[in-house]
């Protein structure tokens, strides 16, 4: 089911709300189990199969946490059990997403000829496998406290964050499921909550699908081996990258905000991530909860920052070329997050050499700033290349035709015209001009910082409960419903 989607808006959502508020009254173990419940439903919707095996994921991982908790301290054979439940995991993992990745390059160069399965990725798998994974180190690290079967079920297969992130932590959202107010409606929660669902609702409906039109024709006509002008290999990547942007943006602002409904905050997953000064900066901004579970699980246990400079490089690049992969079984992801591993190390590099050559030589701050910012943002709409191209034949098209090897011509049928420019400007207005979601409803607490600082005030653009702001959202959610006849998945459901 997909939040962009009549079943889900006038069926499934206020059905779910007001059966779980109703509940709550009664039995917070009634009320969490139907919404553990409904959750399910939400998830088979797409395909009840796979039920099976999300249900498979969550009663192991669940029972691998729950031998850690047999004593406060670490015992012997605890180190052998975690390794046993994270292979388990990644074993899941790999048979459903790279089983043919790596069949197909086996075959390629080994000279084997093993059999290339045709399996149907389960919808995000990649992100309550992260989930868990991050559940068992902390249960191994005796960080857990809270290991109730049925807030855990919760826990994983929460509909708002299950198929694509935010990449929850169990310390920040289960204790939620356990507090009273969780249960009961509130008002402030509903309008917090649904404002920030109307903005991402009209970002994926209107903005994102509406900027596809024009980017989906040149990548695949770069996949058919066309050869594309300066001004459509342009066009074309710079509106994959607005797509990119507003489809992702909008889902985390609809999960955070259907989250808010039921009264659990969410970690922030997304904090305009152009506006970003540097690569680090970028990362501290995009999917930042997956970014985050990166850190903390893979780039500080190989050693992270506190060991040599060449080796914390190293690191780097180990963490980015694995994000990468994360993100899809192809050669193409790979290099995406091997092109912002380099972007990381020559960032973490330029920084050390000015520090010590150039301490006292800088531009003035604005324009330091804005030159940072295209310069991040340029690097990053190469890299998207990447991350969009189905093929590296395709990738090494639209960057033949974005360095103009191929002129610039208006004859070229992809030809990047006024339509796309208009849609390209105000794209640029709004990701660069206006505050995020979490800013302006920042008095109102509408996520956990997944890093300190992040949100900043907007100035005056302040969201409150006014009858200004609710003919707003009545207007967004009107403009999105009129545009839901096309009905069209997230882009992140595919990793």
């Amino acid at each position: 089911m997909l939040f962009n989607s009549y079943a889900f808006l006038f069926a499934f959502l206020p059905a779910t709300l007001a059966l779980y508020f109703l509940l709550g009254r009664r039995s917070a173990t009634a009320a969490i189990g139907f919404l553990a419940l409904a959750s399910l439903i939400f998830y088979g919707w797409w395909n009840p199969r796979y039920l099976l095996l999300l249900c498979g994921s969550v009663i192991f991982n669940y029972l691998v946490g729950r031998y850690f908790a047999r004593s406060p301290q670490r015992e012997r054979g605890d180190r052998a059990v975690l390794w046993l439940g994270i292979a388990g995991n990644l074993a899941l993992l790999g048979t459903f997403k790279y089983a043919a990745f790596f069949a197909v390059n086996a075959n390629a160069l080994a000279g084997l000829a093993l059999p290339i399965p045709h399996i149907v990725l389960p919808l995000g798998i990649s992100f309550f496998t992260f989930t868990q994974i991050a559940y068992l180190v902390d249960a191994y690290r005796k960080e857990v406290r809270e290991y109730r079967f049925i807030h855990y079920g919760l826990f994983v297969t929460f509909f708002p964050h299950l198929l694509a992130g935010p990449v929850l932590h169990h310390a920040e959202v289960m204790p939620q499921f356990a507090q009273a107010k969780s249960l009961r409606f509130d008002a402030e929660n509903f309008a917090v909550g649904l404002t920030i669902f109307a903005i991402g609702l009209f970002k994926k409906v209107v903005l994102a699908d509406g900027i596809a039109e024009f980017a989906t024709p040149v990548f695949d006509a770069a996949g058919r081996g066309v050869t594309l002008s300066f001004l459509a290999a342009w066009g074309g990547v710079l509106c994959y990258t607005f797509q990119l942007y507003f489809d992702f943006s909008g889902y985390s602002d609809m999960a955070i905000g259907l989250a808010r409904l039921f009264g659990i905050v969410f970690p922030a997953n997304f904090n305009s991530p152009y506006k970003a000064a540097s690569i680090i900066d970028f990362w501290r901004r995009w999917h930042m909860t997956l970014s985050r579970f990166l850190r903390d699980y893979l780039y500080i246990p190989l050693g992270g920052g506190r060991c040599h400079p060449l080796r914390r490089h190293a690191n780097l690049m180990i963490t980015m070329l694995l994000g990468g992969l994360w993100h899809g079984a192809g050669w193409t992801f790979v290099i995406w997050g091997g092109l912002h591993g380099l972007y990381l190390v020559f960032n973490h590099g330029w920084r050390a050499l000015r520090k010590r050559w150039f301490p006292r030589y800088a531009l003035p701050p604005a324009s330091a700033r804005a030159l940072a910012q295209l310069l991040t943002f340029l690097a990053v709409v190469v890299a998207w290349v990447f991350f969009r191209a189905d093929s590296l034949s395709a990738a090494q098209a639209m960057l033949e035709g974005m360095a103009g090897l191929h002129g610039i011509s208006k004859a070229d049928p992809y030809y990047f015209g006024a339509p796309q420019l208009k849609g390209l400007l105000a794209m640029f207005v709004i990701a660069w001009g206006l505050p995020n979601a979490q800013q302006l409803l920042h008095r109102y607490r509408p996520v956990i910082a997944t890093y300190a600082g992040e949100i900043l005030a907007p100035g005056r653009l302040n969201w409150r409960p006014s009858a200004a702001w609710a003919l707003l959202t009545a207007v967004l959610l009107l403009a999105a419903a009129i545009n839901l006849t096309h009905v069209s998945e997230f882009l992140y459901y595919q990793f």
